[in-house]
């Protein structure tokens, strides 16, 4: 069986920042790092080429198939902040009703400037997520 794509790296997180083209996507990418960091306790990493994850958890579905993941991370596309929340968010709706503007995947969050949302709701968002990920993937 072939292994994942993504997988944790020693590539140094302040470059990859610092190389965000936009400023202001790379002053947000930045908040949310700093945010995710206090939050889960863990230093970031980068995954693969463009995620930067906190944490790791070891998943195994039905199939079989197996694997590691970041507990939570996000990666600073080009128009979007996209965070990677994997126990969705209907669980969390009282929080997103109060978020702000975003779109939403089926794990994936869209944020195209933290001045469209709530802050404190996104870290309260993080810790909710944080808390599921350990119940459902004890460490």
């Amino acid at each position: 069986m072939a292994g994942n794509k993504t997988q944790a790296t020693t590539a140094d997180v302040a470059d990859f920042l610092d190389s965000v083209p936009d400023p202001k996507r790379r002053a947000d990418a930045k908040a949310v790092a700093a945010m995710m960091e206090r939050v889960s306790g863990e230093p970031p990493l980068l995954w693969g080429p463009s995620i930067l994850g906190f944490g790791r958890y070891q998943y195994r579905y039905e199939s079989g198939r197996e694997g590691e993941m970041a507990r939570i991370g996000f990666s600073p596309r080009a128009k979007e902040l996209v965070l990677y929340l994997i126990g969705g968010f209907a669980r969390h709706q009282a929080l997103m009703d109060r978020l702000g503007r975003v779109r939403l995947g089926k794990s994936c969050l869209y944020l195209r400037s933290l001045d469209d949302i709530d802050r404190e709701v996104l870290e309260q968002l993080f810790v909710a997520e944080l808390d599921y990920m350990r119940e459902t993937y004890p460490e």
